[in-house]
């Protein structure tokens, strides 16, 4: 999946987690784009079956989209709490853990992640 899908599919997840129901106008507003360009990405997502849209317009992850919303997530998640812990502002912290979570490796993640909570 290219990154714009997985950067989709995370602000999805994010936004179920504070307000449980997302529709395409709230991740519309949540990463400032513009309707037409979040309803070709919904159609994708579709395509990849990694969402439904319910006939009221909410936005239903199926298995492989919660998944691969759930790993780019934590990746953001652990990344941006690492730097911060090396000194890191905070928003330039999130601002690399966002460009590395798309490019970054499954295994040199588990590294990174298990080294971090060893210490």
């Amino acid at each position: 999946m290219r990154e714009s899908g997985e950067m989709y599919l995370e602000t999805i997840l994010v936004l179920k987690n504070q307000k449980n129901t997302v529709r395409s106008i709230d991740v519309a507003e949540e990463m400032n784009l513009s309707r037409p360009s979040v309803s070709r990405a919904m159609a994708k997502l579709r395509a990849d079956e990694c969402i439904q849209i319910e006939p009221d317009g909410n936005i239903v992850f199926l298995e492989k989209g919660k998944k691969i919303a759930e790993k780019i997530y934590e990746r953001h998640r652990v990344l941006s709490r690492m730097f911060m812990d090396l000194g890191v502002d905070e928003e330039t912290a999130t601002e690399d853990a966002c460009r590395i979570e798309h490019v970054i490796s499954d295994k040199t993640f588990a590294a990174l992640k298990a080294r971090y909570k060893t210490k």
